[in-house]
Order: structure tokens, then sequence, then C-alpha cells
């Protein structure tokens, strides 16, 4: 199949890289905005949930909401008390009133009594020196009026802040909203998206260009990025008319697509390179047209059948993120598995075309050549790898210690998984966003200075009055770590609720678990709901260990089917499972190290909020596992295929790593580094995911593939390639061979 395609591609090139440009224009046009809402205006990030306890309270708060959307001005550095204060906000108070849809108006400043009145307490600073005019409008607004009604508020708010400050010289005023904040994550994700691919591609394109020694070679993997990314960006935005796309979807699925793009797209240039140089060699008998088209075509029938194979595997393991209950893993899974199978059509049809149109030039001495040192450079980390060389040195130097390897590898392996044994989830919102960024002051400020107006960790929800929920309330009110507990209140005609604010901002302390836990447990004449922020986190951590086996088992199962058909054998693919899952644990080691305990925070831009982002463990094992599979298949693809001209295990594994080396360990550095360029975002869930990934990578092609593997595969010998006879007859049907 694979090498009909590569001669229906051989004979019209040109059609199809018209038909990518296409493509490629048009997904842009359409993501960017330039044909009508474009992807980032359809994004949103909120509260993760799953179904359970909090998110049928939260549904409860949402469907009786008596209020809209709401936005404040937060003053600073002005004493409430101060007279002067009555004339400018008492007027801004009358123009937001006047403002369409706007229900209510609150501040502290002209209420009867002023400041002192006890009504107005929680919109006056804790330390007195500040406070808030917040601004709600009515609820169940469609989004053009609601949108048109914030947009004038918060001008009417700006003006006001600006009066004030001249005003009052050293004093601060800045709007803040959740509407604000969600534009703010949104818009932080499409300039992290930006950044990282005005970082990835240009140094990308640089390492290609050492591996290939030329820009005619190097830039067929960036062109088919390019159009990974436009297509990628496409996909999302479809999804997004079907799925609600959390804002780090986005980047994490499109950083998912470029990487493999540029794999791919890396070791079809590769190979095809190979056997165009094998067959030009022996031109006495054919035309160079003949010679082009059969280089593609076992192109195709090698490196192509590698290149499904690994998308089949990474697609497999996004899968598995559809048996979890979160909306966000589901989106992401399905969303995944579409980028994937995006990059693998630009792997097997854009990348082959532009080579056919390239021919004997992918050949030629590029300008590296023209230079010495570049020269040098380029023949150590070419794409065609001699017969002898530092793979090869290496993997007999690992042949002649298999066991010394093993223990210490696997022993680094363990002491850098050591850490994630204690790995604490969070659910971050304003705490996305890097230190010092407004919107995350804003609501910081609001957490410290203003409680009741902050975001409560927990929120009890009861069927019954307010007044019945006064006992509950005290009750709550007395544990170790609350701060404030507001009044009940009443919510509909047949709820109540009350907030509950703890000491420690974190959501997810010890003591705000322990008070969720301890609500739950107390036994109540009416039925109650414990929802917020800490129940949300709760809920999900406890959604996802109750399917996590469930998604393994899933994976695993595939993707040993998969290697089975590749080799033919049932313990390498159990060993390449088990190898995974120890080079995995040791990212997720490195990355509580990190971001958990705050190390490099000043070097990285972020400040440490006591855990990892809920949804990151479970994204880097199915991304990291994806990647450490895609490795695997080059790797054992070309050992495989010396075993199969009658080589010995030791002789193939030897010269399988040295023909894959090269390319395993620059299709690596090259997305590692485009996972740091996107590291060196601003967006924290992208930080997160970015580190993880590129230490992931890192191991993977280092540790793992040049020695674990060998060294296991040693000790193993020719056991490696045994099955069952029944399987082994099974193989012989239904396995492949190039």
């Amino acid at each position: 199949m694979l090498q009909g395609l590569g001669r229906g591609i051989a004979r019209h090139p040109g059609l199809i890289v018209l038909a990518w440009l296409i493509i490629t224009v048009a997904s842009f046009a359409a993501a960017t905005g330039a044909l009508g809402e474009g992807l980032f205006a359809r994004l949103s990030t909120g509260q993760l949930t799953v179904p359970g306890e909090s998110d049928e309270g939260l549904a409860i708060l949402t469907d009786n909401s008596s209020t809209g959307q709401s936005m404040t001005l937060l003053v600073q550095g002005v004493d409430p008390a101060d007279p002067g204060l009555v004339e400018p906000v008492g007027q801004a108070h009358q123009d937001l009133l006047a403002i369409d849809h706007v229900a209510s108006v609150a501040e502290p400043i002209t209420v009867p009594g002023g400041p002192q009145n006890p009504q107005a307490a929680s919109l006056v600073a804790k330390d007195g020196d500040g406070f808030l005019v917040s601004v709600t409008l009515e609820p169940d607004l469609p989004k053009a009026q609601q949108d048109a009604a914030l947009d004038e508020v918060q001008a009417r708010l700006t003006a006001l802040g600006d009066e004030l400050t001249a005003q009052y010289p050293g004093s601060t005023a800045q709007v803040g909203g959740g509407s604000l904040l969600l534009g703010a994550i949104t818009g932080q994700v499409e300039k992290d998206l930006v950044k990282g691919e005005l970082i990835a591609l240009p140094i990308s394109l640089l390492v290609m260009v050492l591996v290939f020694g030329g820009f005619v070679a190097a830039g067929m993997p960036i062109m088919g990025a390019i159009a990974s990314i436009a297509g990628a960006l496409a996909t999302l935005l479809a999804f997004s008319y079907f799925i609600d796309l959390d804002a780090s979807v986005v980047n994490v699925v499109t950083v998912m697509g470029l990487g493999l793009c540029i794999d791919y797209g890396l070791l079809i240039v590769s190979r095809y390179r190979e056997e165009l140089r094998k067959r030009f060699s022996e031109l006495t008998t054919r035309s160079t047209r003949a010679a082009r088209t059969e280089a593609l075509v076992a192109t195709m029938g090698t490196a192509g059948r590698t290149v499904l194979f690994s998308a089949i595997t990474v697609a497999i393991s996004l899968s598995g993120l559809m048996v979890f209950q979160a909306d966000i893993f589901r989106a992401i899974g399905a969303a995944g598995v579409s980028v994937v199978v995006v990059a693998l059509l630009v792997a097997l049809t854009l990348v082959p075309a532009l080579l056919a149109l390239a021919g004997p030039r992918m050949l030629r001495p590029g300008a590296m050549t023209k230079v010495p040192v570049l020269k040098k450079v380029a023949n150590r980390l070419g794409d065609v790898a001699p017969d002898v060389g530092f793979f090869s040195g290496l993997a007999r130097w690992t042949q002649k210690r298999p066991w010394l390897v093993v223990i210490g590898v696997l022993a680094i392996l363990g002491l850098l998984a050591a850490p994630a044994l204690r790995l604490e989830m969070r659910s971050s919102g304003e705490q996305l966003l890097p230190p010092g960024h407004p919107d995350r002051v804003f609501f910081d400020t609001l957490a410290e200075q203003y409680p009741a107006f902050g975001l409560p960790q927990v929120q009890v929800v009861g069927k019954t009055s307010p007044e019945q929920m006064t006992e509950l309330a005290d009750e709550v009110s007395a544990m170790a770590g609350v701060e404030l507990v507001s009044p009940p209140r009443p919510v509909g005609d047949e709820y109540a609720v009350f907030s509950v604010f703890m000491t420690n901002p974190d959501v997810g302390s010890a003591e705000a678990k322990d008070v969720v836990t301890q609500v739950r447990e107390t036994r109540t004449p009416f039925r109650t709901w414990v929802t917020g922020q800490t129940a949300h986190l709760m809920d999900f951590t406890h959604a996802i260990g109750q399917r996590v086996p469930y998604a393994i088992a899933i994976v695993m199962l595939a993707t040993f089917v998969l290697l089975f058909l590749l080799t033919g054998s049932i313990l390498v693919p159990i060993k390449a499972l088990l190898i995974n899952v120890v080079s995995l644990g040791a990212s997720l080691g490195v990355l509580v190290l990190i971001f958990q305990d705050g190390r490099f925070e000043s070097v990285l831009n972020f400040s440490s909020v006591g855990g990892i982002e809920a949804i990151i463990p479970i994204l880097v094992v199915a991304l990291g596992f994806g990647l450490a599979m895609d490795y695997e298949m080059f790797l054992l693809s070309r050992i495989k295929e010396f075993k199969d001209k009658g080589m010995t295990n030791n002789e193939a594994v030897v010269i399988g790593l040295q023909r894959s080396g090269r390319i395993i360990t620059s299709a690596a550095l090259i997305v590692v580094l485009v996972f740091s360029g996107f590291a060196l975002g601003d967006l924290l869930v992208i930080k997160e995911t970015g580190i993880a990934l590129a230490v992931a990578v890192t191991i993977d092609a280092t540790l793992v593939r040049c020695l674990l593997v060998p060294a296991t595969m040693t000790l193993l010998g020719e056991w490696n390639w045994w099955a069952p006879a029944p399987l082994r007859r099974l193989h012989d049907r239904l396995g492949l061979r190039h």
C-alpha cells in the first residue's frame, strides 16, 4: 500500500504540493480569524470538573444564580474614609447604574455611614488602605449584550481609576474580573504559541542543516512542520464547535503535532537520501527518473511504514485519555488523535512530494560543505552514518558489560523517579499566569486583602433555608485553618450556600482538604453538596485514580499488539513497555523537583503553587509514552530489518543502532528544542508540559535508547525474537516486513 502511494506521489508531486499549499493557507486564515471567528476567540478556561458531588453543587449554584458577570475596580493606597472620594466615586456609581443591563454597583464610599458601615466591610481592604468598586450585570444575558455591557463598565471603571490615581499620587487602580482573566489566559496561550514557534522552527532548521549538510534537505521537514501547525490549528477550530476547548489544549496538542511532524520528516528525508544514494551508484542500467521513483517507493516501504506504526502508537496513547471522565482529557485525546493524523498525512504525502520534486538535488553538496569547521560538524552529525562509528562503538561497549549498564541506568532512573512518589496535584486559575502579570496581581490582592471577594476554597450548598445552615456554618468556622465563613445566603427557592475562606490560599492544602472531608462526613437533617476549588480538585484526582488502570490496560495492550506485529516477538514489546514506565517515572520526578519544590523559579519565571497542575501527570504519561514508542519504532525497525537479513541478534543491534542512532539523536534534539521553546512561554501549564516532555525525550534518547535497550537486548540474546508457536504462525500471516 505504501509503495503504491510512493509511486503515485512520484507521478504527480506538483499537484500534491499545490494542494497542501492551499490547505495550509486556508487553515491559517481560518484559525487566526481571517475568515470569521478564530480559534483563540473560542477557547475557554475554568474549573477542572468531573461528574460527582462538587460538580452537582456547582450546577445548583449556576442554575439558581440571580446575578450575572461582574467586574471590579481595585484601588490601593487610598484611605476609603477620605472625603475627597465621595464626589468622583458617587458620580461613577450613578454612571455605572445607567449602563444597560447593570444590575448593581457596590462600593463603600457613598453608602450610609461610609466605610464604617458593617455592610461595606467586605469592600474595604484588611489593612484599611484601599477599597473596591464592584459592578454586577443582570443574569442570563445574550453574549453580545453581556460583552457590550462589560466593555462599557470596564471603560467607566478605568476612567474612575485614572481619575483617582491622578488625585492621589502614589495610589494604584486596576480593573479585573473573570472575563478579563479568561482573556488574559487565552491571550497568553496565543503569545506562547507564537513565541514557541519562533524559537523552535529556526533552531530546528539550524540543527537539520547540520544533519543534512544543506538547506534543501533541511527545509523539507520544516515545510512539513508549518503545514502540520496549520492543519493542527484548523482541526482544533473544528473541534471547538463540538466540545469546549480549554486554553491549555491548544499549545499542548499543537506542540505535539509539531514535534511529531519534524520527527517523521527527518526520518523520511534521511531514508530517501540513503535509498537515492544507493540507486544513483547503480545508474548503469536505469534512468535517473526510474532511480528517483524506486528510491521514493523504497523509502515509503521502510521509513514510511515506521512512521505509520509510530503514528498509530502515538494515537493509541492519546486515545487512552478518552477513558477519563474529565472533559479536558477527552478534548485533548480527541483533538490530539486528529493532529497526529495531520502529522502522518504531511509525512506520507507532502514531504515525499517535496522529495520527488527535489530529486538529485537532495544529494548535491550543500553550502555547509564549503565551510571547513561546519563541514566537520556536519560529517559527524550527518544523517548517513558509516557502518562503524560512535553508536556501533557504544553498542559494542555496552554488550561487553550489559549487567553493569542495566543496573547503572535503572539506578539513575530510579533516583530521578523517587520524587514522583510525593507528587501533589493542583488546579490553578490566575496562578497559571506568570508572577507580576496584572491579572494575577489583581486576584492575589483580592485573596489577601478582600477575602470575601476572592474565590473561596470551599462552598457548602444545602437544600434548606439559610437559617437552618447557620449551625453548620458555625461548626465549619471553628475548623483548623479556616479564616472566614460567609453568612449563609439563599440560592433560588430551595437552596442555601455559604463560602469558606482558608488562611492558607493553597487550594490543595491539607487543611482545606480536611474541611471538605469533615463537612462531607457531617450528618445534617438536609441534603448537602460540598463544592468549590478544593472539592473540585479532590473529586478530579479521585476520578483520575479510578480510570488510570483502564487507560493503562488499553494503551499497553494495543501497543503490545503493534510491536508484536512489527517484531514477531513477545519479549521485546514487554521489555519496551516496562522500560518506558521507568523512563516516564523519571520525568515526573524531575517535574516535581522543579515545579512542586520551586527550584529554578527565577530562571524559568514561575512561582510554585505547591504542586503540579492536575492535568499534567496524565498528559506527560500519555504524550511521553507516545514519543518514547516513537523512538522505539525508529530503533527496532532498523534492528529487525538487519535481523531479517540473517544477522545475529548482537550484530543486528550494533548495526541497527549505528544506522538509526544519528537520526534518533537528531530527532530527539529537535523535539527537545521544540518543547524547550514552549517551556519559555509564560503560562504555567504549558511551561510544565514543555519541561516534562523535554526531560522525557532527553532521558529516552540517551539513557534508554543508547544504553538500556542495547544492554537488555544483549542479555536476552536470541530470546528477543521468541514467541510461542501459535503466535509465530499468526505473525507469519499478519506480521509486517520490509
